[in-house]
């Protein structure tokens, strides 16, 4: 060993003893990945998940929460991403190449429209949107160009919820693969892989990881070479996850079941009670009779997130909503959900769908936290009040 003193500190031979084991995973953190000679560095791939290779390729930490959420959706193979809408960006640039189409829910994430209405555009990848709640019709859309059709359940922002297996069934007859935005679902309200559904995207974001302070996403699938050509994108593209986000995940995975259905609970209650309220003209949460496909949801579901919406009243003003908004004091305006705080968002309905199914009216988004629902109510009805002044 040198006697300088800085070669020998990072060529130190201490190597602590094995057999430590404790509750919480280990945290590595790596670029490089050392190998014990050269024929191991020549004999690995970063291809199989056999053996490490580079930082950006696989950790034991990384590993070990890619077998967790696979095992959360039902699946076999997962690969995670930097966020949700990189995990759907992954599908789309591995699954599609130029003079392909592809079909879009109208009632998708807004990011993911986007995505197709600019960058795949850019690159001659077409789209088209479909009713999610018209199977022949989205069946008719299908063509020789089709080779993937995006789903969602219930669908983003006024929470409509498809016929999936009618859907998936549809795609399958024409042999075109079919992918799943989950993280509404988040692997607990039903399983995916029941409807032969061949990739679940899910943005770790939310439900997972539950503290609104990771941007992480998945990607899980039970077919093994659909999963290699996902992964050679991944590498390709040299998508990656910190190891600290991946320990939060870690962390509150274990308890993921226990939020979502106190979130669910509380939601269920509150949005039961906005619907009685003078100035909701409707409530959009697919666990309650009469909301658009809430006979699918029965059939197909255990539970329900944290997540709705309601309509007030068209004949308030954009300013009157806002004021309602901004009156809410529990409630925090913001994007995302699934985190400890509940959170609003009003949305432009007119400018969000051109399937709308009737919905008339100011929309308005709710996250439920993790509050107490008597002061979460309490709050509602005194924007409310207010709003009738």
């Amino acid at each position: 060993m040198s006697d300088d003193l800085i070669t020998g500190l990072i060529h130190h031979p201490y190597e602590p003893p094995a057999g430590f084991d404790a509750v919480p995973p280990g945290v590595f953190k790596a670029s490089t990945v050392m190998f014990p000679n050269v024929a191991a560095l020549r004999a690995r791939s970063w291809k199989s998940r056999a053996g490490y290779t580079y930082g950006l390729h696989g950790t034991p930490t990384t590993f070990t929460l890619e077998e967790r959420i696979a095992t959360l959706e039902g699946g076999r193979y997962c690969v995670l991403a930097p966020s949700g809408l990189s995990a759907i960006t992954l599908v789309d640039i591995a699954l599609l190449k130029q003079g392909d189409e592809l079909l879009l829910p109208d009632n998708v994430y807004g990011p993911s429209k986007e995505l197709a209405r600019t960058l795949l555009a850019d690159w001659g990848i077409t789209h088209r949107l479909y009713d999610p709640m018209d199977v022949p019709g989205m069946a008719a859309l299908i063509g020789e160009r089709t080779k993937l059709v995006w789903l969602e359940a219930p669908g983003s922002v006024t929470m409509e919820f498809p016929d999936l297996g009618g859907l998936v069934a549809a795609a399958r007859a024409r042999g075109v693969l079919t992918a799943l935005d989950n993280t509404w679902g988040a692997g607990i309200a039903f399983r995916a892989f029941d409807f032969d559904i061949d990739i679940v995207m899910q943005a770790l974001t939310k439900y997972p990881s539950g503290g609104g302070d990771v941007l992480m996403g998945s990607l899980v699938t039970r077919d093994e070479p659909l999963y290699h050509r996902l992964l050679q994108a991944h590498g390709r593209l040299g998508l990656g996850v910190g190891a600290n986000d991946v320990e939060a995940v870690l962390r509150a995975l274990p308890s993921v079941a226990l939020r979502y259905h106190a979130q669910d609970r509380a939601s269920r209650e509150l949005a039961a009670w906005l619907g009685t309220q003078p100035a909701v003209q409707g409530v959009l949460h697919p666990a309650l009779p009469g909301a658009p496909g809430h006979a699918h949801w029965a059939a197909s579901c255990r539970a329900a997130a944290g997540l709705f919406s309601i309509l007030l009243d068209p004949e308030l003003t954009p300013a009157q909503v806002d004021a309602f908004v901004d009156g809410l004091r529990l409630f925090r305006l913001g994007y995302s959900w699934g985190g400890p705080v509940s959170l609003v968002v009003p949305y432009d309905l007119r400018a969000m769908r051109s399937h709308a199914g009737g919905l008339q009216g100011h929309l308005v988004r709710f996250s439920i936290g993790l509050e107490a629902v008597a002061d979460l109510q309490a709050d509602l009805a005194q924007a409310l009040h207010r709003l009738g002044q």
